[in-house]
């Protein structure tokens, strides 16, 4: 079976940038990268929307993207954030199961919740990247293929450390 997180991340844009919005949940203006990893954190599919949109809206985007590139893939982890219709829609159109992974009830801070660590971690090495702290990119397919590249030197890494 194969199986993939999803999740985004909101960054700031530069003056020039093109589309953008805000996202209300984390008071930033800028835009959102929506992104699919598999079980090892490596980039699927990414896809990048303004600030404003909602995950569940740009989930079925994401997920039609995803299922036409990698079509063995048949489980999904999420967050609360695609519970819903994305659930039942996914279902019912790609055949995928969407596990929304709900954190430890009781418990403050961060933590660490079973199989959604790994987009986390895979987001984190995307903002070590300089060219993506920040959306600095006028069209957002040209930030989609930053994103591609940043992944793409990473994977290159894990296969030779020494480069």
């Amino acid at each position: 079976m194969e199986a993939g997180s999803i999740d985004s991340q909101t960054v700031r844009c530069a003056p020039q940038a093109g589309i953008r919005g805000v996202d209300a949940g984390k008071k930033t203006h800028g835009r959102k990268r929506h992104l699919v990893v598999d079980a090892l954190g490596l980039l699927l599919v990414v896809y990048v929307t303004g600030g404003g949109v909602q995950d569940r809206v740009a989930a079925p985007i994401l997920l039609s993207i995803l299922a036409k590139r990698h079509p063995r893939l048949k489980h999904i982890w999420a967050d609360g954030g695609y519970s819903g219709e994305v659930v039942t829609w996914a279902e019912k159109v790609l055949g995928w199961v969407v596990e929304i992974v709900h954190g430890i009830s009781g418990q403050r801070g961060l933590v660490v919740r079973p199989r959604r660590w790994v987009v986390e971690r895979s987001l984190a090495w995307l903002t070590r990247c300089r060219r993506l702290t920040r959306d600095f990119e006028g069209r957002p397919e040209t930030t989609e293929a930053w994103c591609y590249l940043a992944s793409i030197r990473l994977m290159l890494r894990r296969l030779d450390p020494a480069a």
